[in-house]
């Protein structure tokens, strides 16, 4: 049969400053503890729960002995990735908040980001932290450092999950809690090694147990069977008349027994959480925690193909619209060359320019429909000048000096 945690003979003694063995913490110890079970591990202090633990992770090294958890030692690295571990103090750093908290122990794990961000609103909505997810955790209580202490133990969705003292500190509305979780995990098919001094929380809880003193166990099973008294019955009734009652001791005494008759009490615990939950329902204000049942998804969920993770990996074909949209080729027109300004031409050489300018047009038209090709410089210059200059004989009438021909003739004469 596979168990999640074996050991076989584990043995730790620590010595003292000149080497010699002073104090065996744990001495000689066989656990075997199945998958999907609730096991809980207890003694009183110093009878090696904590160091069983420690050499379970590989933080401490066995003097001699070994241990083996998910198959392999608990110094893999690929194994620790599969463990979640809440210590019996919670080290935290004191000035990162709660979600930069969660994102620091995620990155540990190399989690993707998305991932992280998914599972620390997950979390922190589960262990009732959400409110003041914003403060540094350096303000908070020791049970509020508890609860995101058990939050990082559960980032990395582990298999098994070894929690040292996770009530401790805590309200009894968040042992409550903590409770409901570890039994829930377990339904999920979760394996869940113990350690507590409240005995009342382990025998809620715990498959089986076993008591640990001087580093040996001295006795282990399951919780039932260990705690059942089978000398005794116990008969719960409705409420009966003191007539009934009397019949009933005659009977009992028939029997040469001793018979008992009192009304049954409710637990302190029970009593204290039903008053905080209907303080919860009229919605008055707290500053700390706040209780809540629910759990993770992501904690052993089946992996169920999101919708985003759908439309992601899905190909996306383009729809087509049913009627056939038909597009036609639109030629662009040739900008059209503006009109010259007549009047404006005609002050400007002081001649009428509107003939020149219409025989200037159909010259130009018959070169292009004839298809000849002749650049502008060698356009005719008659032409230019009548459309840009003034006519000759108008610059000849207007120009004072004399030609030459009659500067000469006039130097004969004299």
């Amino acid at each position: 049969m596979n168990y999640a945690v074996e050991t076989f003979s584990l043995t730790k003694i620590f010595s003292d400053w000149w080497g010699r063995s002073k104090v065996y913490a744990v001495d000689n110890l066989n656990l075997q503890i199945k998958t999907n079970e609730v096991y809980g591990l207890l003694g009183p202090n110093g009878s090696g729960k904590t160091t069983t633990i420690k050499m379970l992770l590989g933080l401490l090294h066995p003097t001699k002995g070994k241990c083996l958890m998910l198959g392999g030692q608990g110094s893999d690295p690929k194994v620790n990735a599969r463990i979640g571990y809440l210590p019996e103090e919670s080290y935290l750093y004191r000035y990162l908040n709660a979600r930069e908290t969660l994102d620091f122990y995620g990155r540990l794990f190399k989690l993707p980001a998305k991932v992280r961000k998914t599972r620390i609103e997950a979390l922190l909505d589960m262990v009732g932290l959400k409110a003041v997810a914003n403060r540094s955790v350096g303000t908070y209580s020791k049970g509020m450092a508890r609860r995101i202490g058990l939050a990082q133990a559960l980032i990395n969705d582990p298999e098994l999950l070894i929690l040292d003292e996770p009530t401790t500190g805590l309200d009894p509305i968040g042992t409550k809690q903590i409770k409901d979780l570890i039994i829930k995990l377990a339904q999920r098919g979760k394996t869940i090694l113990l350690c507590s001094h409240l005995l009342a929380d382990v025998e809620d809880v715990c498959d089986r147990i076993a008591i640990l003193y001087g580093g040996k166990i001295q006795t282990q099973g399951q919780v039932r069977d260990l705690l059942q008294q089978t000398n005794k019955r116990q008969i719960i009734t409705d409420v009966i008349s003191d007539s009934t009652v009397e019949k009933i001791k005659e009977l009992v005494h028939a029997e040469n027994a001793e018979c008992e008759v009192t009304s049954p009490m409710d637990r302190l615990e029970t009593f204290f959480i039903r008053t905080v939950e209907t303080a919860q329902r009229q919605a008055q204000s707290t500053s700390g925690a706040v209780s809540t049942t629910k759990i993770s998804d992501f904690l052993g969920e089946a992996k169920v193909e999101g919708i985003l993770d759908k439309l992601v990996s899905s190909k996306v074909e383009q729809e087509l619209p049913e009627n056939d949209v038909t597009t036609e080729q639109v030629e662009s027109s040739s900008s059209a060359i503006p009109e010259p300004n007549k009047q404006l031409l005609s002050e400007l050489t002081g001649s009428n320019v509107t003939d020149e300018t219409e025989k200037v047009k159909e010259e130009l038209t018959e070169k292009v429909e004839s298809g000849e090709s002749q650049e502008a410089e060698q356009i005719n210059t008659d032409i230019l000048n009548n459309l840009v200059n003034r006519p000759e004989s108008e610059e000849k009438k207007d120009d004072p000096r004399p030609d030459k021909q009659s500067q000469a003739g006039g130097d004969g004469g004299e």
